[in-house]
């Protein structure tokens, strides 16, 4: 599966945005998304997660109650809605995709390009 994400930009603190990743082929439903970023001089982080159902998510700390991960299956598409921004978002957001749900960036096999988020104080 390819992974194409995008959405990223440049907003304020407080400030709302929602980045997408589209996939190709006729599969998508059959698997796993995750959000991963990763901001410059630091390891990539798990972000959010959903099951290939959306009937399970996951969510980091950090991001947790200000975060929405969303899937459509019909459009291959998965969905980060972030709100609350604060500077310390500020990264490349990278989807993922595998057959089972995890956190950890290993356990992905396909991964997308990245689509950057930037947020000014």
């Amino acid at each position: 599966v390819q992974l194409q994400a995008s959405g990223g930009g440049l907003v304020q603190a407080g400030d709302s945005l929602r980045i997408s990743c589209a996939a190709s082929g006729r599969t998508f439903s059959s698997y796993a998304m995750g959000w991963f970023r990763q901001a410059p001089g630091k390891e990539r982080e798990f972000v959010a997660a959903i099951s290939w159902s959306g009937g399970s998510t996951y969510y980091a700390d950090s991001v947790k109650g200000r975060f929405t991960i969303s899937r459509d299956n019909a459009k291959n598409t998965v969905y980060l809605q972030m709100n609350s921004l604060k500077p310390e978002d500020t990264a490349l957001y990278y989807c993922a995709a595998d057959f089972s749900i995890a956190t950890i960036p290993a356990e992905y096999v396909y991964w997308g390009q990245g689509t950057l988020v930037t947020v000014s104080s």
